[in-house]
């Protein structure tokens, strides 16, 4: 079985999409969990002769990162986070990229390599901000919003490239 820490996910805390200004940032460090919720569109129906036919329309992927701490003052997606809740940012400012990786340990303790890598359009919505005397916590929720994109990934850089 594959440890959960070798699925790696980045959200680029420039939020834009040109490729030489992403800068990628690692989500997990407080989360005990993170599963991206697939909401398939299903439709199963039965004709007046019995057969089952089904009707697949895509999905509605979601993901919710709580808790999510105001790391730092100089952590790039702390920052964007707060921006976008200070600013009741709606729509395309809320838009970015994020990159799921797949991680393969590496030889005797060695850096571990990246197996596929997939970058894909997310909406980054906060839901609150503040908390208790744990931190400031500005969790949110990403929305994947298609442009899906094979690729690799260079974990030391952060730095997606498509079509690898």
């Amino acid at each position: 079985m594959v440890e959960r820490k070798y699925l790696a996910h980045y959200i680029d805390a420039a939020f834009d999409k040109a490729a030489e200004a992403c800068d990628y940032v690692r989500i997990g460090r407080h989360l005990e969990e993170y599963s991206e919720e697939l909401n398939p569109d299903v439709e199963v129906k039965k004709n007046i002769i019995g057969e089952q036919s089904v009707i697949h329309n895509g999905y509605e992927v979601e993901a919710s990162v709580d808790p999510f701490y105001f790391e730092s003052y100089d952590d790039a997606l702390s920052a964007k986070l707060a921006e976008l809740v200070n600013t009741r940012a709606t729509g395309d400012a809320c838009r970015t990229t994020m990159v799921d990786v797949l991680l393969k340990p590496g030889e005797e303790g060695g850096e571990p390599t990246v197996v596929w890598a997939w970058r894909e359009d997310v909406y980054v919505v906060p839901s609150s901000f503040g908390g208790d005397t744990s931190g400031i916590g500005i969790p949110f929720t990403v929305y994947k919003s298609g442009g899906r994109v094979k690729g690799s990934f260079d974990v030391k850089s952060r730095k997606f490239t498509a079509g690898e």
